[in-house]
C-alpha cells in the first residue's frame, strides 16, 4: 500500500465531523516535525488549527486544508461504516475521502518526498490546516490568517486542497471563487380579515412586484473569469396560519453570488433603490460570508498546470464556479491562492470515495508544484 492511501485510511478512521479534528492534526505533526517543520497549534472556541512551517524564507509556498468533515446522513444508507475506510472495485469509501483527507495527505506526503529529495530548496514550506471548515467557518482558517497578518508572516503562494477535479484528476483549477452576500428583508403591512382588504395592508401582494424586479434585474455582465453576478430567493415565511388574515409581514431570505465586477455596497444600494422606488415598508439586514477573490493566471496556476500535465498529461482549465471556500480568507494575505484536488462528483453524498487510482498521481502534482516553485 503507498504511503499516500495508508495515511487517507488513517485520517479517515478518525470521526472528525465538524468542529472536530479527532487527533488529525496530532498526526500530521508526528509527520510534519522530523522534516523540520515548526509546528504551532491554535485553538479557538473548541476548533483545532494547525500551522506549520519549514524554513523562514521567501517564497513562502502554503499548504491548506480541512480535517472537519461533514455530518454522516443516515448510517443504514452507508454500504461500508463512513469512518472504515473501505476499498470496493478499485474506490476507497469513506467521509472525507475526496472531502478533503486525501488531499491532506498526498500534501504531506508530497512534502516529505520533496524535502528527503532537495533538502537544500529555496523559500519556505508551510501548512495551515483546520477543523472548522465545513462548519461555521469563524474560528478556523480565518483566526490563523489574522495571526499571521499580525505577526508580519507573508504567504507567497496558496494551495487549497478542495476537491476541483470534475471528471478527471486535474481537469479543474480553482483559481478563484465568487462572494457570497445574503440579506433578510421583513416587509411591513397591515394585519386584517381577509374579507376586508380595504381595512388592511397586504405586504405580500405589495412586495410581489419589487420581487419580480429584483428577479429580473441583470446585476453584472461577469468578466473574464467570472460568470454573472445571480441573485436568488431562498426563503419566503409569512402569514398567521389562518387561511382567512391577511399577514402583517412577510420575511425573504435571499443570496447574492457575486463576482468582482460588482461590490458590496454598489448590490446593496440598487437592492434597496428597487425596494425604495415600489414604496414598501420595509428592514434589510444583511450579512457577508466572503468576499470574491482572483488569481489571475500567473507564477501558481501555471505551476501547478505544469505539474498536472506533466503526470496525467490533462490540459487543466481554470474555474470559479462553486461555493464559497477557506480561500477566501488567505486570499486576504496571500496573492495567489488557487484550489486543487480530487473529482468531487461524491462529496457530502452517501458512500463518499475517492478512485485509488488518483490518489499517488495526487501527491506527485503537490510535489511537481513544489519543484515548479521553489527549485
Amino acid at each position: 500500500m503507498s504511503k499516500t492511501l495508508a495515511l487517507t485510511e488513517e485520517l479517515i478512521a478518525l470521526s472528525s465531523v465538524t468542529p472536530e479534528d479527532k487527533g488529525c492534526q496530532s498526526r500530521l505533526i508526528e509527520l510534519l516535525e522530523p522534516l523540520g517543520f515548526v509546528c504551532e497549534t491554535i485553538e479557538s472556541d473548541g476548533v483545532t488549527n494547525l500551522w506549520a512551517r519549514k524554513g523562514t524564507a521567501q517564497p513562502l509556498l502554503v499548504f491548506a486544508g480541512h480535517t472537519d468533515v461533514v455530518p454522516t446522513g443516515p448510517l443504514e444508507q452507508w454500504t461500508s461504516p463512513p469512518f472504515v475506510p473501505t476499498q470496493r472495485e478499485g474506490k476507497l469509501y469513506g467521509r472525507g475521502a475526496a472531502d478533503m483527507k486525501t488531499s491532506i495527505a498526498a500534501m504531506v506526503v508530497a512534502a516529505e518526498e520533496f524535502v528527503h529529495a532537495h533538502p537544500h530548496h529555496k523559500g519556505s514550506i508551510g501548512f495551515l490546516i483546520t477543523s472548522d471548515e465545513e462548519g461555521p467557518a469563524t474560528d478556523g482558517t480565518v483566526i490563523v490568517c489574522n495571526a499571521l497578518k499580525a505577526r508580519g508572516e507573508q504567504l507567497d503562494y496558496c494551495v487549497v486542497g478542495e476537491p476541483t477535479s470534475s471528471d478527471v484528476l486535474g481537469d479543474t483549477i480553482k483559481n478563484g471563487r465568487r462572494g457570497s452576500m445574503s440579506g433578510k428583508l421583513t416587509v411591513k403591512g397591515v394585519q386584517g380579515h381577509i374579507a376586508y382588504p380595504q381595512l388592511a395592508r397586504n405586504p405580500i401582494h405589495q412586495c410581489a412586484p419589487a420581487l419580480a424586479e429584483l428577479v429580473a434585474e441583470k446585476w453584472d455582465d461577469g468578466n473574464e473569469y467570472y460568470l454573472p453576478t445571480s441573485w436568488q430567493v431562498s426563503n419566503i415565511h409569512g402569514g398567521a396560519g389562518a387561511s382567512n388574515v391577511i399577514p402583517g409581514n412577510v420575511v425573504i431570505d435571499f443570496n447574492f453570488r457575486f463576482c468582482t465586477a460588482s461590490t458590496v455596497d454598489g448590490l446593496q444600494k440598487r437592492v434597496h433603490a428597487i425596494l425604495d422606488k415600489h414604496g414598501l415598508e420595509y428592514d434589510l439586514k444583511w450579512s457577508i460570508s466572503g468576499h470574491p477573490f482572483l488569481t489571475p493566471k500567473g507564477t501558481l496556476s501555471d505551476a501547478m498546470s505544469d505539474a498536472i500535465k506533466s503526470e496525467t498529461g490533462v490540459t487543466t482549465e481554470l474555474s470559479t464556479t462553486g461555493g464559497t471556500s477557506d480561500g477566501r480568507f488567505i486570499a486576504q494575505i496571500c496573492p495567489q491562492v488557487v484550489e486543487f484536488g480530487p473529482p468531487n462528483g461524491s462529496i457530502h453524498k452517501i458512500d463518499e470515495h475517492i478512485e485509488v487510482r488518483f490518489i499517488d498521481p495526487l501527491k506527485n502534482i503537490y510535489r511537481r508544484t513544489m519543484e515548479n516553485l521553489l527549485l
